[in-house]
């Protein structure tokens, strides 16, 4: 199949980038104050879920090297 080539302007792609149009959009809805305490409320979940995480799971993730922690049976002792 043949390719038509034809001459294209590409003037219209340079003033693109000038054109400023006249119609605004509608503005945006305000948000309820039942969803702005729900946004806060989730936000306050999420932050807290992760200072939780971070509490939580921060003992686990610790090296521990000191050797006063180290566990010994009686059998290993000799009595």
């Amino acid at each position: 199949m043949f390719r038509r080539r034809e001459p294209v302007p590409f003037a219209f792609i340079a003033e693109a980038d000038t054109f400023r149009s006249n119609v605004a959009p509608p503005p945006r809805p305000r948000a309820s104050v039942g969803e702005v305490v729900g946004r806060w409320l989730m936000g306050l979940t999420v932050v807290a879920g992760l200072v939780g995480a971070l509490l939580v799971g921060g003992p686990a993730l610790s090296t521990d090297t000191s050797p006063a922690h180290t566990q010994q049976s009686d059998v290993s002792q000799g009595r």
